[in-house]
């Protein structure tokens, strides 16, 4: 059995998450714990699976305490009061998407070995219901939005900056724009009305997926954009010239803006050799990619900062979990005296290339193993987390989607990066032929 993938339990409503699947959750998480908090983000199968995983919970005689429509940000903090959080959302998946992702007080999302007790768990269907009269209490509380915005503004500066966003009609409508407006900054919103059908555009938050916001940066005069995902741990930034910033650029800058000499810093395999090169005297650790596991050896080695090139940014001082409104403050904090497109302009920059081929989860395994017998003559190989192939000139990776039918590439090179995708595009498309 293996339900989480790289962020959680995810997959598409009522066939790969279901009800059922929610219950038995509940009912395993409710075994070794007493209080949870409860949370969700807009999707039309949000409360359907909230109310089966509070059922398990009760009826593990686990009380529950539902803090409603939030960011998972916000659920992530919230649960410093409880012994775990748990979050219904899909993140940056599309609508017809859902998931489970279960939270630690201190922040920290539940990690392998955790995740692997609920797994088992549910694999023996070993849960312990108890008797009518201890079955949980469930309550209701309102303030986590504001205990969440309260924490922020304690940790950054004031703004005066003209700032459009993007909620993409997520979570984060119901406290990214009034973080911002309380730090001082114009606020023009943009898709910032919750729709679990996500009509505007898709939730991730990508190049692709932005045209919209890059057009009104410009035509308002704005100074920056700042564009979330469905549940508000991702956050992707439009400098005022409506130009994209990618995600390995804004890692480097908010490395370069929070760290000190020496610092350390997590990073998944598939970020950019920019980041290392940009702050030269830190140490860029390397890790799997997925929050949970950046999070995992940001804790393990105590790094000042940690995040993934897909929009999660994790400032451990405040928290483990991704928060893509604290990162929105921070990002204006950033430009306070300077353009983002002259902090760009500063970055070292390599030609990189990234794609996905479809491929059904069944076949990944033997689509890999092709794979790594044919790069394996390229280069240095490491195997973190799929397969990346160290060369002088550059470097490529072949990972397998932990939560979609996909497998990613990324090629960076000084020269011939195009040349290093094409190849290890090649190689799948053929295994799967």
């Amino acid at each position: 059995m293996k339900l989480f993938g790289s962020s959680g339990i995810r997959g598409i409503t009522n066939k790969e998450v279901t009800t059922d699947l929610a219950l038995k959750v509940g009912l395993a998480l409710g075994k070794t714990k007493r209080s949870a908090v409860v949370g969700r983000d807009p999707r039309i199968a949000g409360e359907m699976i909230e109310h089966a995983i509070i059922s398990g919970l009760l009826s593990a005689g686990c009380d529950v305490v539902r803090i409603g429509m939030v960011s998972t940000p916000t659920l992530a903090y919230a649960t410093k009061d409880y012994d775990c959080g748990v979050m219904i959302t899909a993140s940056h998946n599309p609508a017809e998407y859902v998931g489970i992702k279960l939270w630690n007080p201190d922040g920290m999302a539940f990690d392998s070995s955790q995740q692997e007790e609920i797994e088992d768990c549910i694999e023996i269907e070993d849960f312990e219901p108890v008797s009518w009269d201890k079955i949980g209490n469930v309550s209701e509380d309102a303030n986590a939005i504001r205990q969440h915005t309260n924490m922020i503004l304690q940790n950054v500066k004031r703004s005066s900056k003209r700032v459009i966003i993007d909620c993409g009609c997520g979570a984060g409508s119901t406290i990214t724009p009034y973080v911002l407006r309380k730090m001082g900054c114009e606020v023009i919103t943009l898709n910032s009305q919750p729709d679990g059908y996500f009509p505007a555009r898709n939730p991730e938050p990508n190049d692709a997926n932005l045209t919209l916001l890059k057009t009104a940066v410009k035509e308002f005069g704005a100074d920056i954009g700042i564009a979330q995902d469905g549940d508000a741990d991702r956050m992707m930034a439009i400098d005022e010239k409506g130009e994209f910033i990618t995600g390995d650029e804004m890692l480097a800058l908010f490395a370069r803006h929070e760290c000190d000499e020496g610092a350390k810093i997590v990073v998944p395999v598939d970020t950019s050799m920019m980041v290392d090169d940009a702050l030269p005297s830190s140490t860029v650790i390397r890790t799997r990619v997925g929050d949970v596991y950046v999070a995992e050896e940001i804790k393990k080695c105590n790094a000042d900062i940690g995040g993934e090139p897909s929009g999660s940014w994790i400032f451990p001082k405040i928290s483990y979990c991704p928060d893509g409104i604290f990162a929105s403050a921070k990002i204006m904090e950033l430009i306070e005296s300077r353009t983002l497109s002259e902090l760009k302009e500063e970055l070292p920059h390599y030609p990189t290339y990234r794609g996905t081929v479809k491929c059904d989860n069944e076949r990944k395994a033997h689509v890999m193993e092709v794979v790594h017998s044919k790069l394996d003559k390229c280069g240095n190989i490491s195997d973190i987390d799929g397969i990346r192939v160290e060369m002088d000139n550059g470097w490529v990776l072949v990972r397998p989607s932990g939560t979609e039918p996909k497998i990613r590439i990324t090629a960076e090179a000084r020269e011939g990066a195009d040349r290093l995708f094409s190849m290890a595009e090649n190689i799948i498309k053929e295994a799967l032929n």
